[in-house]
């Protein structure tokens, strides 16, 4: 019944090519609710408020036809700590403020989700994992992320990666630690059985 004990909140997270997005979608197949920060920030980037901000920062370019272009962002902040602070000080309080909005959204559903879980690359890196009540870390040899990033034609991996901490560093902070080294049934029965340690 709402109002009980409140929905797990969870984040989850892992290295690039891990397997993020395959978790959260199993996750959501076993009960659980589920918000990609990824999917929040393409949403901001369509707003007139964010995209007048980056023309202001950036130039006319990264916004050809009034429209964000996220890979010309990218371009410009990427290599540039400066940049990259300065968008992630935009962009950061209006996602967190998202997903409070949306915790407290789930709190009056009825039926109630099993978990609340949150999809967030830089869990550990944004030293927000205070605000939740469990971590689950998704990760995969390290020879099979990188044929999934080259498979996604995703440039620069090695680079991208070492803004993020090691798989093996986010395993030991994660309350939970899941492999995706399987088949998508082998995801879907760890997280399923993860779900199941964190109900109320």
């Amino acid at each position: 019944m709402a109002g009980d004990a409140r929905i797990p909140f969870v984040w989850l997270t892992g290295g690039i090519a891990a397997g993020k997005s395959e978790a959260l979608r199993a996750l959501e197949r076993a009960g659980a609710a589920t918000l990609s920060s990824d999917d929040v920030v393409r949403e901001l980037l369509t707003t007139g408020e964010i995209r007048d901000a980056l023309v202001d920062r950036f130039g006319d370019e990264v916004a050809p036809g009034g429209e964000v272009d996220r890979s010309a962002v990218a371009e410009v902040v990427f290599s540039d700590p400066d940049k990259r602070d300065w968008l992630e000080g935009l962009l950061w309080p209006r996602v967190g403020q998202r997903i409070a909005d949306w915790r407290e959204e789930l709190e009056r559903a009825d039926p109630r989700p099993r978990a609340a879980v949150v999809e967030v690359p830089l869990l550990f890196e944004s030293g927000m994992e205070a605000v939740f009540d469990r971590t689950i870390a998704v990760v995969a040899d390290e020879s099979l992320r990188s044929e999934r990033a080259g498979d996604r034609g995703h440039a620069r991996v090695d680079e991208r990666t070492s803004r993020q901490l090691s798989q093996e560093e986010k395993a030991h902070r994660a309350d939970i630690v899941v492999r995706n080294d399987g088949t998508l049934d082998d995801l879907q029965r760890a997280l399923s059985s993860a779900l199941g340690t964190m109900e109320p």
